[in-house]
């Protein structure tokens, strides 16, 4: 795994400063400790952070072709490089080494942008052609690995794998994007193809994009897309055999490295899923870990223990007390662009108890996008068959007015908290499940925007990416519409991003065998039925793993990987908050009421309502604005 970094000039004959490259990949230096590289060349600059992971002697970057002409830095692995090295070597290529970075050069060579189709991997790299004297930027397909690309005052592009090295260019404008602030609001996060700032953008998953010096037309492709419309025949047992087929295999393929291997292990379906196929894959005992919190209510250790204990694997246990006071501003340095998911403080910690004894740990991330996990598919489902029977115009007369007065009852179970409901039941599909992933509701939103943000959204909604998404979903079935809208937002933005920047400040490389497009590609063609069953999310994958592990982990209410946010919001971390309605970053956008903010902090303090998620989403985005304005930029003279 790696850090890449580079420029293309708008001026060919101009070559970038080895020196600004040198800074640009010391940025991303966590990424990749063990090697750091540049390559400068009238009109491009190239650089490289690597952390070694296969042929550790080999595999040096940026890579150039013996003929000269091309030029690659890639972050990722390709696990089928193997069989694809040999098939490149039947046609007569000869290689230099054993690394999959040569393969996927040649690759490049021997087939152009059609050799993506034949990677089974996670990646994001700059390839020039110095022939056509062009740059290839590729991700791939599921947004595993990131990479954001911008243009500065004097029209150069620049890129890389996070904003702070893109913002080591003193060229590079630090605006920030109004309309990816209201983004941010409503998703927690900033979703593809935006990122916080103006100027730059993040290269949305399954997308190559080529690039001319000089030429202000880039051409963005699709190479891949989750095709949702996809059917699947056959029958219970077929799925179960077809399930072990494709997991024993991408779990297999993504064992293969030169350094040490292991595995998280949380006590849930997905990581348990994992490790039990690793140990039925690995002679040795598969080394896991797992934290722990002093509160019964978040701890999950004495399920990964029992699955631990079941495989005899190598284990670790570290219970931790995530400090918000002094995490937020770790968190936002971290992430760069402002990021509300608070389970990025224990995904932290997890990550770095990994990486005392390993360099590569396989997650079970993705099992839920892929096969209907979360619960508010079901809640979903449930309200949009009860759309279907009543008509959009009724439904907003009959369901709005009574989701408006309904109180909010935080404190209630699910079936009690009807508010949600309600107000999901009088929008169509697609609103309707943008309202219920909503990190801060519509009326809380609406409540803090000033009216100079107002003027600068100009009427945008952040609504817009789910119309946008859904108009190429080509379904209007509830249930594949919600996950192909959460696998092109919610999975790349969201949990991808934040295990992406939670290893790589680690130096540990997180290989996630659930989100192997083939085994996605199937998951996604299985009927409803295989999917969700009973009132249970991933049916057919806890029936096929049943012989492996207990019902208690298989069946066991979800509990997730979360933080109290609502205590620390009523406690320590009040003060935090009560310093944003000051002299704040947030403030100085303009774009927020004072009041409003000072509101939710009383309302959450007096135990009117739980805000707790919210002043955390505001939280972050204030420390986030404040990191991104401090980031320091490249200085020739110094």
């Amino acid at each position: 795994m790696c850090g890449i970094a580079g420029i293309l000039c708008h001026e060919p004959e101009k070559t970038p400063e080895r020196s600004l490259l040198a800074v640009m990949g010391a940025a991303l230096a966590h990424r990749g400790p063990d090697q750091s590289n540049e390559y400068a060349a009238p009109g491009i600059g190239l650089a490289h952070r690597r952390l070694s992971i296969i042929d550790l002697q080999g595999g040096r970057q940026p890579m150039r072709s013996d003929d000269g002409r091309w030029v690659l830095s890639y972050n990722g692995e390709i696990y089928n490089f193997g069989e694809i090295r040999a098939e490149l070597e039947r046609g007569g290529v000869r290689f230099a080494d054993h690394s999959d970075t040569e393969v996927l050069l040649q690759a490049w060579r021997a087939w152009g942008p059609a050799c993506l189709d034949r990677f089974i991997g996670m990646f994001a790299f700059a390839l020039w052609d110095g022939a056509r004297r062009e740059l290839h930027l590729v991700r791939d397909r599921l947004g595993i690995k990131p990479l954001y690309y911008g243009r500065t005052r004097h029209g150069d592009w620049v890129f890389g794998s996070e904003l702070k090295a893109l913002l080591v260019h003193p060229q590079m404008p630090r605006d920030i994007d109004p309309a990816a602030v209201e983004d941010y609001l409503a998703f927690g996060y900033v979703p593809d193809p935006r990122s916080i700032l103006l100027a730059v953008q993040s290269l949305p998953p399954g997308h190559r994009l080529r690039l001319r010096g000089g030429d202000d037309r880039p051409t963005l492709h699709r190479w891949w897309d989750v095709d949702p419309t996809a059917r699947s025949a056959g029958d219970e047992s077929q799925w179960i055999g077809a399930l072990r087929d494709h997991l024993d295999d991408a779990v297999r393929l993504r064992m293969v490295a030169d350094v040490p291997l292991g595995a998280f292990l949380s006590g849930g379906v997905d990581s348990s899923t994992v490790v039990a196929l690793m140990s039925r894959a690995h002679a040795e005992p598969v080394r896991t870990c797992a934290i722990g919190f002093d509160d019964p209510a978040f701890d999950e250790t004495r399920y990964a223990g029992q699955v631990a204990h079941r495989f005899g694997t190598d284990h670790e246990e570290q219970r931790v007390h995530p400090d918000g006071e002094t995490l937020f501003r770790r968190l936002a340095r971290i992430y760069d662009a402002p990021f509300a998911d608070s389970s990025a403080m224990p995904t932290l910690a997890v990550c770095e108890l990994a990486r005392r004894r390993v360099t590569v740990a396989l997650s079970g991330d993705g099992g839920d996008e892929v096969l209907a996990g979360y619960r508010r598919y079901l809640w979903h489902l449930r309200e949009s068959r009860l759309r279907e029977r009543v008509p959009l115009s009724l439904r907003r007369k009959l369901f709005g007015p009574l989701g408006a007065v309904y109180p909010k009852a935080d404190w209630a179970p699910r079936p009690l908290r009807a508010k949600t409901t309600l107000q999901a039941l009088a929008r169509d599909t697609v609103e309707a499940y943008f309202h219920t992933v909503s990190a801060i509701p519509a009326g809380i939103r609406d409540r803090l925007r000033s009216a100079r943000l107002r003027a600068a959204l100009q009427g945008y909604s952040a609504l817009e990416v789910f119309r946008t998404h859904a108009g190429s979903a080509g379904t209007d079935d509830p249930l594949r519409l919600a996950q192909y809208l959460d696998f092109k937002t919610w999975l790349p933005g969201g949990i991808l991003t934040k295990v992406d920047r939670a290893s790589m400040a680690h130096s540990l490389e997180v290989r996630v065998p659930l989100l192997d497009h083939r085994f996605v590609a199937w998951g996604m063609s299985l009927p409803e039925a295989a999917k969700i069953r009973r009132g249970e999310g991933k049916y057919v994958l806890k029936r096929a793993m049943e012989p492996d592990l207990p019902r208690d982990i298989l069946y066991r209410s979800k509990q997730g990987f979360s933080v109290p946010l609502r205590e620390w919001f009523r406690g320590p971390l009040a003060p935090a908050f009560e310093a944003v309605l000051g002299d704040s970053a947030l403030l100085g956008t303009g774009w927020f009421e004072r009041d409003a903010l000072a509101g939710l902090l009383r309302e959450h303090r007096s135990g009117v309502a739980d805000h707790g998620r919210v002043l955390w989403s505001l939280l972050m985005l204030d420390a986030s604005l404040e990191h991104l304005q401090s980031l320091p930029t490249f200085d020739a003279a110094a």
